[in-house]
């Protein structure tokens, strides 16, 4: 019995356990906070090539996407996005909504000159990606939803330590990077109706996205449906369904190596 607690102890936690938090943000080649749609929204810009847009999760910010920035930036030009209210982007009294930070996004995109970008977006940004997509899919290349419902069916109930640990980076990150530093628990509570009620897209609105798609998440996603997005994948006409193995909703965290592999095989084939 002894040796058989020894080796439990010493066995090692699965990585969609944990949730290692992402490393430092190198430098950007350039950034700045556009004026855009009645706020300041903060951008970043990496690396040479077609233009491809990072979108965070929820009450997160573009520095979660660290780990990911040496192998797309070596083939892309990164532009990584703070979303309205996060990081170091603006927000106004309007209500947060998935389509209010899409239009967002194209006033950004309007005004960095980009007629059409890649998308690639994590939850809470793989649905605004999702909503530019739906309604102005001409400004879009290619599509990666990574842990992202379209309706709220998709979503189950959460447990585990994953979240908890992701929400106090959070928290950290947007004391050091806000221009409102103490009004986190503001956007948490400007985020929750949203999260309640959204997203709701239909059927056919998925079924009529014609541009190269990926789903991707992890196998043990904590509160994405696995049946969801193989729905979604077979609503998207062509699109590839990804599961990364041993990570969850942070999967860009825990396995980074896998992740960018799978973002590299699809927007850069060899």
């Amino acid at each position: 019995m002894f040796w058989l607690a020894l080796a439990l102890m010493a066995a090692p936690v699965e990585a969609w356990k944990t949730t290692p938090l992402p490393g430092p943000m190198p430098a950007p080649t350039r950034q700045g906070r556009a004026e855009v749609n009645g706020i300041k929204l903060y951008y970043g810009v990496y690396g040479e090539g077609p233009p491809l847009i990072l979108l965070h999760g929820g009450a997160g910010n573009g520095d979660h996407w660290s780990g990911q920035l040496a192998a797309l930036s070596a083939k892309f030009q990164v532009f990584v996005v703070d979303l309205r209210g996060h990081g170091r982007s603006t927000r106004d009294a309007r209500p947060i909504s998935y389509e209010l930070m899409a239009d967002d996004l194209l006033a950004l995109m309007d005004a960095l000159k980009l007629e059409r970008a890649a998308l690639v977006g994590w939850s809470d940004g793989g649905v605004v990606a999702l909503d530019v997509a739906i309604r102005h899919p001409e400004r879009v290349s290619q599509l990666v939803v990574f842990g992202t419902n379209f309706d709220q069916a998709g979503t189950q109930k959460n447990s585990g330590t994953t979240f908890p640990a992701y929400f106090a980076r959070c928290a950290a990150d947007y004391a050091k990077l806000s221009p409102t530093p103490g009004d986190y628990k503001g956007l948490q509570a400007a985020l929750r109706p949203m999260w309640r009620t959204q997203p709701n897209y239909k059927r056919e609105q998925l079924a009529a996205i014609k541009v190269p798609t990926l789903v991707l998440d992890g196998d043990h996603d904590e509160i994405i449906r696995r049946a969801h997005l193989e729905d979604m994948a077979r609503l998207i006409s062509g699109a590839k369904l990804v599961f990364i193995p041993d990570s969850s909703h942070f999967a860009l965290f825990q396995q980074p190596a896998a992740f960018n592999q799978a973002l590299l095989d699809f927007l850069a084939p060899k």
